[in-house]
């Protein structure tokens, strides 16, 4: 007993010793932690790519066209309106990235955020390249591969940049991606994630992107891009949000980004003016949609939908990316074969079209990205010498 008084009371002769352990901090507020995966947010990356891939098989002209044989507007007599909203499931992604991406590169070191960045996005990517290449080159095909040269910088990621024609037509939007990446990585988590941090971003990067469209300047759109920027930055801050559901902060850039984000898509895709556009959104169902892209995540980041855990889910968000790759191009030639060739009616083949992109996606998780992802990230995260 003697012993134990001693002991204590050297320990606490020993904390005394050190002024900085005894220094109080002020109270913060405690981040708010999901149980485990997010799996809604898996669903919703889903649910984005199937309405992007419902407009390019019906919602739009273009090669899809020649695939059916005649316009969607004559497959789809009625629906074609309704999947020609389905583009700005891209604005939904890009929420739903700005919420990952935050989350993911929180109290990360910038080697390890870049080697889970790259080794999630190449895998499947190249593999998409070479695959719709190849598709392209087989005599029985009617669409044309790019030259060897212009795939080979395909590989890069960097080809729009470079003025180079896609392999993947869906690849401007990870060029868009790439940029908000590096733009993060750099004010973020280079320095270290802080909410105060994070903060600063969000605002900067809001008035930065609206003095940039003011000023006309090419160099500034490219890198803050401000049509697409308030789709990132809404979802950083949903993921402050999501940390605590009470930071004002938070919600004041949710809330300025999803009014600013409403402004661009109503201004790119409202097009009741153009008497020769496939079909007339409605600037209210874009703004409905853009809603609902920050409604679903503020959804998740607050907990309503963690009742949504149900294992497939996980693997439909590990679906999701190979599908977006793929589905375009080489749905183009499935829904000529089945059409077509196969005299397969249309709602059939384009149910028989979307499962196969699925089917496709799956293989490709499978065999590549679980195979290669971990590898690549491994590689990549060795320091350097």
């Amino acid at each position: 007993m003697t012993e134990t008084v001693v002991s204590t009371a050297k320990q606490q002769s020993a904390v005394a010793a050190r002024p900085e352990e005894r220094r109080v901090t002020p109270a913060q507020p405690k981040a708010k932690r999901s149980g485990g995966r997010l799996r809604a947010l898996d669903g919703l990356r889903l649910v984005a790519a199937l309405m992007v891939a419902l407009y390019h098989y019906g919602g739009r002209g273009g090669e899809i066209t020649a695939a059916w044989g005649t316009s969607p507007k004559t497959q789809f007599p009625v629906l074609h309106s309704w999947f020609s909203y389905g583009c700005l499931g891209v604005q939904v992604f890009f929420v739903i990235s700005g919420f990952v991406i935050c989350m993911s590169g929180w109290g990360r070191p910038l080697r390890s955020f870049f080697a889970s960045r790259a080794s999630r996005l190449l895998p499947a990517y190249w593999a998409a390249v070479l695959l719709v290449t190849f598709v392209f080159a087989l005599p029985t095909v009617a669409y044309k591969a790019l030259s060897p040269s212009d795939v080979l910088v395909n590989l890069t990621m960097l080809q729009m940049p470079l003025g180079v024609d896609r392999v993947l037509g869906v690849c401007w939007t990870l060029w868009a991606e790439v940029r908000f990446y590096a733009l993060f990585a750099l004010c973020i988590v280079l320095p270290g994630a802080s909410r105060r941090r994070v903060i600063l971003f969000c605002a900067g990067w809001t008035l930065a992107a609206a003095i940039t469209q003011s000023s006309k300047d090419a160099l500034l759109n490219v890198i803050l891009m401000p049509e697409y920027a308030p789709f990132f930055i809404g979802g950083v801050g949903l993921y402050l949000v999501h940390r605590n559901r009470k930071d004002a902060y938070a919600w004041g850039i949710v809330a300025v980004n999803f009014l600013i984000g409403q402004h661009y898509a109503v201004r790119d895709l409202w097009n009741a003016s153009d008497p020769n556009a496939f079909a007339h959104r409605t600037s209210l169902g874009i703004t409905l949609i853009v809603a609902f892209g920050f409604v679903a995540v503020a959804a998740i980041a607050l907990g309503w939908l963690d009742w949504a855990n149900w294992r497939w889910l996980t693997v439909a968000g590990a679906l999701t990316y190979p599908f977006y790759l793929v589905h375009e191009h080489l749905g183009w030639v499935v829904v000529r074969t089945l059409h077509r060739s196969l005299h397969i009616p249309s709602y059939a083949t384009f149910l028989l079209t979307i499962a196969s992109m699925l089917l496709l996606a799956w293989l490709l998780n499978r065999y590549i990205e679980n195979w290669l992802t971990p590898k690549l990230r491994a590689a990549l995260s060795k320091p350097l010498a």
